[in-house]
């Protein structure tokens, strides 16, 4: 049988159909009653339950996974990306205490490799139903000659929901005094891999596949750990410590969440603070993980860039109230997160900064006892 003129010019339609067809099979598990219809139409439906809410707010993000998909691809391992990019999604909403509804995918190509887009879904999909959000809809896209051989983009969009009364607005509720709970990152989530790709395999010359001492896994597997998501943990504590009764956003003890993505420390926390307060973090006041203690060490580029580069192993802040610093910090460590008081708010030009360790005689007030 003559192949068709498209297939001869890369883009085979039938075999993009074919995989296609194991979709509602790979997405069953994120499906809430709140989905209307099946996947493939030509707009995904999804039926709000506006019943549970006095004043519903719609919270959405997008994002892809930047150059993390180079390891990918140098590793031939795609069942993590899909999880890194909803992941990455459901924390910058949960910042403003939104739960996820439903999630949107775009893959684009040159080739379609069906083992390879299988693995991008099944990520997608898996994380997808840890956080309790539904996989409606998305678009493949093959396009020969537009993306090098092996290769591939994705990016999604996320659609939450919150209660307009329990919105986080650190801008209005953060006061001098504040306490920073840092919690712990899995490596470098989706931030920074140009630089951590220049410096681990153009400067430092180790591939993918090399052991280095103080890492569990090669180079590759420590770049590839999943972006954790925090969307489950938040709205644990929001549940906890921000509780419905309160209406007087100053009564909350969860003044503000910051997720710790592209610009570190210094670029992300002062988007939740009002103009008159600074946040200090203070350094080696936390555990770093090895991967970013091997970038401090061997990499020679300065601790001002890496701290508004990487996240150093503090994926989300959390600023709360003083007197209620330690009952967050004990209820984070029992949801299985470690966590550490971080910094603290003080007077200043809404800033971020990171600061030397204190002497004993001048650490933070709030002790931070495991």
């Amino acid at each position: 049988m003559k192949q068709k003129a498209y297939t001869a010019a890369g883009v085979d339609i039938d075999l993009g159909n074919k995989v296609k067809a194991t979709l509602p099979q790979l997405l069953a598990a994120t499906h809430r009653r709140e989905v209307l219809g099946k996947v493939g139409g030509f707009g995904g439906l999804f039926a709000l339950d506006v019943k549970k809410y006095r004043e519903p707010v719609l919270v959405s993000s997008v994002d892809g996974v930047g150059t993390k998909l180079k390891i990918a691809f140098a590793m031939d391992k795609h069942d993590t990306i899909g999880a890194d990019l909803v992941n990455h999604c459901v924390n910058d909403i949960a910042v403003l205490g939104a739960e996820p509804l439903f999630f949107l995918d775009y893959l684009g190509t040159g080739k379609l490799e069906p083992h390879v887009f299988t693995e991008i879904i099944k990520g997608f999909a898996r994380a997808c139903a840890e956080n309790n959000c539904s996989l409606i809809g998305g678009e493949t896209a093959q396009m020969p000659g537009f993306y090098q051989a092996g290769e591939y983009d994705v990016s999604g969009t996320i659609v939450g929901v919150v209660e307009k009364s329990k919105m986080l607005n650190g801008q209005k509720t953060i006061k001098r005094g504040d306490v920073v709970i840092g919690i712990e990152s899995s490596g470098l989530h989706t931030n920074g891999y140009s630089l951590g790709r220049k410096i681990f395999f153009e400067q430092l010359k180790y591939k993918p596949s090399s052991r280095v001492p103080g890492l569990k896994g090669t180079i590759g597997q420590e770049l590839l750990k999943e972006h954790v998501s925090y969307g489950p943990l938040v709205q644990k504590l929001l549940k906890r410590f921000n509780p419905s009764r309160i209406t007087h956003h100053a009564s909350f003890g969860i003044r503000a969440f910051a997720h710790i993505t592209g610009g570190g420390f210094v670029d992300n926390i002062p988007r939740v603070l009002p103009k008159t307060l600074d946040v200090v973090i203070r350094k080696g006041s936390w555990e770093m993980l090895p991967i970013f203690k091997l970038i401090e060490t061997k990499s020679g580029v300065p601790d001002d860039e890496l701290y508004q580069v990487f996240n150093m192993g503090i994926g989300m802040v959390s600023i709360v109230a003083a007197d209620k610093a330690e009952a967050v910090l004990k209820f984070i460590k029992a949801q299985k997160h470690k966590a550490w008081i971080i910094g603290e708010v003080v007077k200043g030009r809404g800033e971020a900064r990171v600061e030397a360790s204190v002497t004993p005689s001048e650490t933070m007030s709030v002790p931070t006892d495991d």
